[in-house]
C-alpha cells in the first residue's frame, strides 16, 4: 500500500477512531448501545406481529360467531358454511374464543399479583387501615401503567383506529389507550387554560440569615459546613416517605433522626414504624401530637424489651394506654411523658403499685391535676429504686407532696415545678432529709423562697453538680454570698442557673436598696467557688449585677477554661468591654448571649466564637476575625 493510500486512509477512519476513543474514556461501549438497539427493535417488531396476529385471530372468531348466530336451530356439531367458503363449527369457535379469554385472565392474574408482590406497591400503599378496595384500586393503577406501551412501538388510536407509532408525548383518551397526534392535538383544545405557576420569591440573603439565626437559637448551629452525617439526616427527612427500615444505625443517629422528624412534624403512624424494633431498649417519641392510642399498643406489643420510654405531646396516652402496659411483660426503667392529661389519679396508682419496682427515673410534664399528693405517697414504698425525679408545669402538687418525696432515700436528682405556694419551711425539710445525695436540684418558678432555703443548701448538700433556682423574688445577695463561701464543702457546681433572681419594684426598678437577688457579691463568691468547674452559667435578668463586678470577675490573670456557653441577657451593666473581658478569660467558651444589654455595640468577636442578641442590626455576630 503507498503512503498516500494510507494517509487517506487516516484522514477517513480518523474521526471515528477520535469517537471510539472518547466512548472508550467514558466507560461508554459503542457496541453494546448498538446490541440494546437492535433488541428493543426486534422486541418491538414481535409486539407489532403479534398484535396483529390476535386482531386477526379475533376477527376470524367474531365472523365465526356471526355465522353461528345466523342457524340458532342447527345443532351444535352441525357444520357452518361461510361466505368464503370455509368449513367451521360453532362449538370450535366458542372454545377458541373462551381460551383466548382464559389465557389473557391468567396474564392478567399473574401480573397483579407480581405487582402486588412488588415494593412499588408496599410503598403506594401508606395507609394501614385501608380497605381492600383501595388496595384494588392501587393494583389497577400500576397494572395500566405496565400495559402501556412504551415509546418506539405500534398501538391502535384510541379515537380513530389509526396505527401509530408511541412516543413519551403521546395522549391518554378520555375512556382509556393513547390517541394518535391528529386526535391528541383535537383533545387539546378543548383542556382548559393551564393555571400559571406562582413564582414564590425566595429569601434571599435575608431569609438565609433568618434561617442561619433560628437555627444559633435553636442551639444547633455550627461554625464552617454541615457535617455529612447532619446532610444524610436532612435527605433523609425528606423523603421519609421512601424509607422502609434505618438498618442498625447507632442509637444517637437514630435519637437526631427522630428529633428532625419530629421538627417538621412528619412522626406519624407510618413513620413511627421506622422506630419500632424488636431489639431496642428504648423508643424516643418527640412529638406523639398524631399518634392514636393503637399506636402507643404498637410501640409495646413491637417492642418487648423495652427499657426506656420517652413520649412528648402525649396527647392520646390515656387510662386505656396505661392499663394496656400494666397487663403485658414490659419492664420500664425510665418513664418520660409529656402532656397526657388523660391519665387519671387512680391509674397513676395502680401503675406505680404495679410496675414501679424497676422504675429509675420517673419525668412527669404538664399533667394538670392529675398527679397529685396521692401519686407521689405511692413512689417511697413503690418504687425503691427511684434515682430521678422530674414533676414540671403541675398544679396539685402540694407541701404535703414534698414531705412524701422527703421519703426517698434513693433520689438523687429532683426537679421541680410547681404551681401551688410552699412556704419555704417545706423546702428545708426536704433538704434535710435528701440533700446530702443529690446531685442535681432545680427549683423552677419559685418567688416565695428565702433565704432560709440557701442556708439549707449550704448546710445539707454536699454533692451537687447542678443547681437552678429562678424567678427568686425575697433570696438576698447576702444569702447567694454564704452559699457560696470557700466553708461549702460542696465541690464546684458544673451547670448553674439563677435567672431573674432579682428585685421587682416598678417604680423604681433600678434602686435595690435592700440587696435583693443576685448582686455584686453573691456574683464574685459563686465565680470564685465554681468558677473553675462551671460549664454553663446563666444570669438571665440579674440586673443589679455591676459592671465593677463583672470586670473584676474577669480580670486578664484569672482563666476559667471549662464555660462553654454563658447567659448574661439584660444584665443592663454589660458593655463591650467586659465582652471583650469574658471572651478572653474564657478561651472555651463557644456562646454567649446578650439580648438586652444595650451598652453592647460594637464588640471584636473571636474567631469560632458565637454572640447572641446583639442590639443592632445584624443582631448577631457569628464569627469573628481575631
Amino acid at each position: 500500500m503507498s503512503r498516500q493510500t494510507r494517509t487517506v486512509g487516516r484522514r477517513i477512519m480518523g474521526p471515528q477512531s477520535a469517537l471510539t476513543d472518547f466512548l472508550a474514556s467514558h466507560n461508554i461501549s459503542a457496541n453494546q448501545i448498538r446490541l440494546d438497539a437492535e433488541a428493543r427493535r426486534r422486541a418491538a417488531a414481535q409486539d407489532n406481529q403479534e398484535g396483529q396476529a390476535d386482531a386477526a385471530q379475533q376477527q376470524l372468531l367474531n365472523e365465526n360467531g356471526d355465522f353461528d348466530t345466523q342457524s340458532p336451530e342447527s345443532d351444535e356439531d352441525e357444520p357452518v358454511v361461510a361466505s368464503t367458503g370455509r368449513v367451521t363449527r360453532g362449538r370450535s369457535g366458542a372454545q377458541a374464543t373462551s381460551e383466548v379469554e382464559r389465557r389473557k385472565k391468567e396474564k392478567e392474574k399473574h401480573a397483579i399479583d407480581k405487582i402486588k408482590a412488588s415494593k412499588k406497591f408496599q410503598k403506594r400503599k401508606r395507609d394501614p387501615d385501608a380497605s381492600d378496595d383501595d388496595d384494588d384500586d392501587i393494583v389497577r393503577a400500576l397494572f395500566n401503567e405496565r400495559a402501556k406501551p412504551l415509546p418506539g412501538q405500534m398501538e391502535n388510536c384510541a379515537i380513530c383506529n389509526t396505527r401509530f407509532t408511541v412516543t413519551p408525548y403521546s395522549r391518554n383518551a378520555p375512556d382509556g389507550g393513547l390517541v394518535c397526534s391528529p386526535c391528541g392535538k383535537e383533545l387539546a383544545k378543548d383542556d382548559p387554560a393551564p393555571k400559571k405557576k406562582t413564582k414564590r420569591a425566595s429569601g434571599g440573603p435575608v431569609g438565609a440569615r433568618r434561617q442561619t439565626q433560628s437555627r444559633i437559637l435553636d442551639g444547633t448551629y455550627h461554625v464552617g459546613g454541615k457535617s455529612l452525617m447532619s446532610l444524610c439526616i436532612q435527605t433523609l427527612a425528606k423523603n421519609i416517605d421512601l424509607a422502609e427500615d434505618l438498618g442498625d444505625l447507632p442509637p444517637k443517629i437514630v435519637d437526631k433522626i427522630a428529633r428532625k422528624l419530629s421538627k417538621h412534624r412528619l412522626l406519624n403512624p407510618t413513620t413511627l414504624s421506622l422506630f419500632l424494633k424488636p431489639s431496642n431498649q428504648g423508643v424516643l417519641v418527640y412529638d406523639g401530637a398524631k399518634l392514636s392510642a393503637d399506636d402507643f399498643y404498637r410501640i409495646f406489643h413491637s417492642v418487648p424489651e423495652l427499657k426506656k420510654l420517652k413520649v412528648r405531646n402525649a396527647i392520646h396516652f390515656k387510662d386505656e394506654v396505661v392499663e394496656y402496659l400494666v397487663d403485658r411483660h414490659i419492664v420500664l426503667e425510665d418513664l418520660y411523658l409529656h402532656g397526657c392529661n388523660l391519665i387519671s389519679e387512680g391509674k397513676w396508682i395502680e401503675y406505680l403499685q404495679k410496675k414501679g419496682q424497676p422504675l429509675r427515673s420517673l419525668r412527669v410534664y404538664w399533667t394538670d391535676k392529675h398527679f397529685t399528693d396521692a401519686v407521689l405517697a405511692v413512689i417511697p414504698t413503690s418504687c425503691p429504686n427511684l434515682t430521678r425525679l422530674k414533676v414540671c408545669h403541675n398544679q396539685a402538687v402540694t407541701g404535703e407532696g414534698l414531705n412524701h418525696i422527703a421519703k426517698i432515700a434513693t433520689l438523687r436528682h429532683l426537679s421541680l415545678d410547681l404551681r401551688e405556694a410552699i412556704h419555704p419551711d417545706v423546702y428545708v425539710k426536704l433538704l434535710t432529709a435528701i440533700g446530702p445525695q443529690l446531685e442535681t436540684l432545680c427549683l423552677t418558678r419559685v418567688p416565695e423562697l428565702d433565704n432560709t432555703v440557701l442556708d439549707a443548701l449550704h448546710m445539707h448538700c454536699r454533692n451537687l453538680k447542678k443547681l437552678r433556682i429562678t424567678d427568686s423574688e425575697l433570696m438576698t445577695d447576702a444569702g447567694f454570698g454564704r452559699l457560696f463561701t470557700s466553708t461549702w464543702s460542696n465541690p464546684g457546681l458544673v451547670f448553674l442557673d439563677l435567672q431573674k433572681c432579682r428585685q421587682l419594684e416598678s417604680t423604681k426598678p433600678r434602686e435595690n436598696p435592700d440587696g435583693i437577688g443576685l448582686c455584686d457579691e453573691g456574683f464574685k463568691a459563686l465565680m470564685a467557688h465554681s468558677g473553675k468547674t462551671l460549664q454553663n452559667l446563666n444570669v438571665h435578668g440579674c440586673r443589679h449585677i455591676s459592671c465593677k463586678a463583672f470586670e473584676e470577675v474577669f480580670t486578664a490573670d484569672k482563666t476559667y477554661e471549662n464555660m462553654h456557653k454563658m447567659e448574661i441577657s439584660f444584665c443592663e451593666e454589660v458593655t463591650d468591654f467586659v465582652v471583650g473581658c469574658i471572651f478572653r478569660s474564657c478561651p472555651n467558651l463557644r456562646e454567649l448571649n446578650v439580648f438586652g444589654c444595650m451598652k453592647v455595640k460594637d464588640v471584636r468577636v473571636p474567631k469560632g466564637k458565637i454572640l447572641v442578641g446583639v442590639p443592632n442590626a445584624r443582631g448577631m455576630v457569628i464569627e469573628g476575625e481575631d
